[in-house]
């Protein structure tokens, strides 16, 4: 892993303004909403299927479709408008980023995450994986040289403390194959985002990231259910199961695409950290619909972590970082 070389050149503006950094934390907004809903809805969703992993490669495998095909037409119709950024990393190390993140990003993890699910409870699970925003904190601050400030340690204690109670109260649980499974899910996912913000930030266009990342990890995907047996179910989907997956890959092709625009404009520790108040919007779906009770501390705590850091992207004039 390495630092970005050089920030994005502009579209129309400096690049590093205060509008972009707010262009990027509004979208991260828009796609921690996605996540929310998506969440809520995959929780139906997956009780369709006898796999997980089946589910996951099904409705990635939707996704990627949606992103790859739009990606095609985009650069068929790329010669009839003007060039407005040119990437400043070198193809070799491009090509290579991009397949690192199919792998890390888009395919094992998802495996890993899975397999360590059904050993552990679903709250020591999500606990573990929205601690998402303290690897990548550590990480874009190494290697992408991006500002933590004293508010950004307030909110992501005020986002684990949520995300804390949202969970019911979560100890330090002995770890074990399922844990460890689920951490190292975790550290690939944080590594992808670093990686993919190194890119953005390079001038690699926002949807040749989010297909590599979809369309090559589901490649992977689909290889792994034929080494273990599954890829026949994949085939045999009911087309219930196909609606499923064709809703819930609408909602990813959503989150993922957001994502990206987000990660091209903002730095990758407040992107991360404002995705955490999707939990709310999942709080509050579950609370409406399925008469889940709100927890109100754990959810306002979440919101004002997620405040603080769009507040302190806005408002605070700075650099992007680069390397020497």
């Amino acid at each position: 892993m390495t630092a970005t070389t050089t920030t994005r050149p502009p579209r129309g503006a400096t690049a590093g303004t205060t509008d972009r950094r707010r262009a990027g934390i509004a979208l991260a907004g828009v796609t921690a909403v996605v996540s929310g809903v998506s969440v809520f809805v995959n929780g139906y969703g997956v009780g369709h299927f006898d796999d997980a992993t089946t589910y996951t490669t099904a409705k990635n495998l939707v996704a990627a479709t949606v992103i790859a095909t739009v990606f095609v037409a985009q650069r068929r119709h790329a010669p009839d408008r003007p060039e407005q950024h040119v990437p400043t990393v070198g193809p070799t190390r491009r090509r290579l980023t991009l397949a690192a993140i199919a792998v890390i990003g888009g395919s094992i993890p998802f495996v890993l995450f899975f397999e360590g699910l059904a050993r552990v409870s679903s709250s020591d699970a999500a606990f573990i994986h929205k601690t998402l925003v303290v690897w990548v904190a550590v990480l874009a601050t190494v290697f992408l040289r991006e500002r933590l400030s004293a508010p950004h340690v307030v909110a992501i204690v005020l986002i684990l403390g949520g995300y804390a109670s949202v969970a019911g109260g979560v100890g330090l649980p002995v770890v074990g194959v399922g844990e460890l499974l689920i951490i190292l899910a975790t550290l690939c996912w944080s590594v992808e985002v670093v990686l993919a913000r190194s890119l953005l930030g390079a001038g690699v266009p926002e949807m040749s990231v989010s297909t590599w990342r979809m369309a090559g990890g589901v490649t992977i995907l689909v290889g792994w259910a034929g080494v273990r047996g599954a890829l026949d179910d994949l085939f045999a989907l009911s087309p219930t199961q196909w609606g499923w997956a064709l809703l819930t890959g609408v909602f990813l092709t959503a989150y993922v695409v957001t994502w990206h625009h987000a990660l091209a404009r903002a730095q990758a520790v407040d992107v991360t950290a404002m995705l955490a108040t999707g939990a709310v919007i999942t709080a509050l779906l579950n609370g409406a619909v399925r008469g889940v009770a709100i927890d109100p501390i754990g959810s306002a705590l979440l919101l004002a972590g997620g405040l603080i850091v769009a507040g302190v992207a806005a408002m605070t004039p700075r650099r992007e970082a680069t390397s020497p």
